[in-house]
């Protein structure tokens, strides 16, 4: 599985001066945010295959006006042929506004996905717009990076976390570094593909979690069925 991460400023070769080549064999697109809705909207078109999101914290215009065509997955788990891909977009707090959050904040939004965690017996990406604390983040306020990141990445072992927000040109850019519990942690500022192997995640059907994998059952049946 290849999928293309995109976030923080528009790649002109995949708008401006489209090319066909940067998106073939991509079968998933992944948004960290900060990207204007009219780029993912075209992304999504030319490229014939879903297009997940986040919110960074300049998609206050996402309330108005989202990206047509594409899954919003910030706060749920969206499976994609198995793969457990878990949102939580947003940066920290550093003024009155939406898509900013205090250390608190996010934590919340982290402990109500726990249920929805379980259910599934874990995720394997999780895809954020701010770093998590440590790796790849910054010492002004705006960049710093969430330690509750960290607790969630030492409790469930993803494979790979995605994040943006921190810029190449800021000059603390790091394209991938490793979690102490063995995330591979990968900034998507502009572009990126990672290639996902299938020991990466289990099959779908394959969580080991009894509920989840009985309903994913049922869903792909009644979708061949439907089809």
């Amino acid at each position: 599985m290849k999928i293309l991460a995109l976030a923080d400023v528009e790649d002109k070769a995949l708008w401006d001066y489209f090319d066909k080549e940067r998106i073939k064999d991509v079968d998933l697109i992944i948004s960290c945010g900060d990207l204007n809705h009219s780029y993912l909207e075209f992304i999504e078109t030319m490229s014939n295959c879903p297009l997940l999101y986040v919110r960074g914290n300049h998609d206050r215009g996402y309330s108005q006006r989202p990206p047509q065509g594409c899954v919003d997955i910030d706060d749920r788990i969206y499976d994609f042929h198995g793969l457990r891909i878990l949102g939580l977009g947003g940066s920290m707090r550093y003024h009155e506004g939406s898509d900013m959050y205090t250390e608190q904040e996010m934590a919340n939004r982290i402990r109500k996905l726990k249920r929805a965690i379980a259910l599934r017996n874990g995720f394997d990406i999780l895809v954020t717009h701010a770093p998590a604390k440590g790796y790849g983040d910054m010492d002004d306020l705006p960049h710093h990076g969430f330690e509750c990141f960290n607790s969630l990445i030492d409790q469930y072992h993803p494979k790979y976390m995605l994040h943006g927000h921190v810029h190449k040109d800021y000059g603390h850019f790091e394209r991938v570094r490793i979690h102490e519990a063995g995330t591979k942690i990968i900034n998507c500022y502009d572009r990126t593909y990672v290639d996902i192997s299938d020991q990466d995640h289990p099959a779908r059907g394959r969580t080991g979690s009894l509920l989840y994998d009985l309903y994913t059952g049922m869903e792909d049946r009644r979708k061949k069925k439907y089809y």
